[in-house]
Formats: C-alpha cells, structure tokens, sequence
C-alpha cells in the first residue's frame, strides 16, 4: 500500500518534531510525508527543516486545522492517507498493522485503539469513549470516538463525501466521521497504535462550548437521506440542544439558548 501521511500543524515546533520522527520511525514506511503550517509564528519552519530530505513542508497563512488537511489532502501524491495531529504519536507498527489488516478487507477506513497521556502520565478512557467496528454511525452520535491520528483511509472515501468543514473551529473531526460512517463500514483494529497526548497546550477540544458545533454538524447530516438513521439521529440532536441551550441559559446567553431550541423545534422524529 503507498501511503501519503498529512501532518497539520500550528505553534507546536517541538511536538511537530516528534510527530514527524514517530512517522519516520514506521516498521512500513509511507511515501511522503507532508507537514502542513498552518501559519505558525514560533520556530516550526526553522525545526522541521532537519528533515529536509524525508519530507514536505507546506506553509499557509493561519486558517485552522481543517484548510490544513484539506491542503495536505490536495497534494498528496497516493492513494491511501494516514492524517496525524502535531500533538499525537504513532506507535512504530501502527501503519503496518493497518496496511496489513486493510489488505484482508474490501474497507475503505481503517482506525485503531488508543494511548491517552496527559503531562506524560497515562490517563483511562471513559466507556463513552468505547471504540467499534463494521457500520458504526450511531455510535459516532454521542461524541467523536474516532482520532484523526488514527485513521487510514483510500482517497476514493474523499471523492464521496469531501473534505474537512472548514467553518467549523472546532469538531471537524465529528462532522466529517459522521459522514463518513453514514456511507462506508470502518475496519477497527483494537489495539493502542497511536498515542495521545494532553498538556497546557492549546487543543481545539478545550475550546468553549463544543456542542454548538456538535449541534452544527448534525443540522447539516440531517440533510441527507439517513433512512432508518434518521430517528437515532433527531434525538441525538434534541438532546444536545437541550444541553446546550440550558448551559446558555445558566450563564445568562438568551440569544444561543433560543437559536438551539429553535434548531431543535425544526425536526421531528413523529
């Protein structure tokens, strides 16, 4: 399998560094290597500049992760894509491991189990977080259980359901598996190939109110035909309206709490 490996990036010059050496250090190499800087004022140009010979360094002015891996997913030369945040690591076998699997298969998307450690120590998962495989759209409902860094996919799963939502600030990631698993059964290897990392660093998961953009990306999947997803999906959607409007309401943001009851009151599930 010829594999391209996209690496988007923002102000994280040494975590980037180690990202990349993860990649290079892959019992199965990939092809290319592509680091997208999305605009960083720190010395990530400046380190990322030793590898000079093993991979591809492409700078854009600062307009969030997802232009960032669209850019990647744009120049990138083959035909199955490996993404990895600039906060993460691959363990060394991880792209052999998927590769190896994936040959087995007639799917598309491959993702694996993963490490989480926080300030260097290691951290549980919740069993919200629980991982599956085969058609796994109304597991990806609640929240996000598949990492970026995890995923190996053929490009052909781009041509079908697009790129990454470049409005949202935050939960990309959750608009896109959403559509991806409304169409494509995943291949699950239950084994922790990728480590996680959390620290005092900025990471769109910390941002404010992510249910807003949860709620964003479920308005949209709610334009496609869902069949019998549809009724799972509606009340997913009710229910972090209701979250998130009671929240708005709490802390005294009238105007967002009625913009999602108001989301809310245009789908039913009679």
């Amino acid at each position: 399998m010829r594999i391209s490996v996209i690496i988007p990036t923002h102000n994280r010059a040494e975590m980037v560094v180690q990202a990349v050496e993860s990649v290079l250090a892959q019992s199965l190499a990939p092809e290319e290597v592509i680091v997208v800087d999305d605009g960083s004022t720190d010395e990530t140009v400046e380190k990322l500049a030793a590898f000079e010979n093993e991979i591809k360094v492409i700078q854009q002015a600062q307009r969030g992760v997802s232009a960032a891996r669209n850019l990647g997913i744009q120049h990138a030369r083959e035909e199955w894509l490996a993404f990895l945040d600039s906060d993460d690591l691959w363990k060394p076998g991880k792209l052999e491991r998927q590769s190896a699997e994936l040959e087995k298969s007639s799917d598309l998307v491959c993702y694996t189990d993963e490490e989480w450690r926080k300030n260097g120590l290691w951290k549980n998962q919740k069993k919200i977080h629980q991982k599956y495989g085969g058609r796994i759209y109304p597991y990806c409902l609640p929240l996000c259980i598949i990492s970026p860094s995890s995923v190996l996919l053929h490009k052909s799963v781009i041509d079908q359901i697009g790129f990454f939502d470049e409005s949202l600030p935050a939960c990309e990631d959750y608009d896109y598996w959403l559509r991806m698993s409304r169409c494509f059964t995943v291949l699950y290897i239950p084994e922790r190939l990728i480590v996680k990392r959390a620290g005092e660093w900025e990471q769109l998961s910390k941002q404010h109110s992510l249910d807003r953009y949860r709620i964003l990306a479920l308005q949209k999947i709610l334009s496609y035909d869902l069949k019998e997803d549809y009724e799972k999906t509606v009340i997913e959607l009710h229910k972090k309206c209701h979250i998130y409007a009671a929240g708005c309401e709490k802390h005294h943001r009238p105007r967002e709490a009625a913009w999602a009851r108001q989301i809310a009151s245009h789908f039913s599930t009679e």
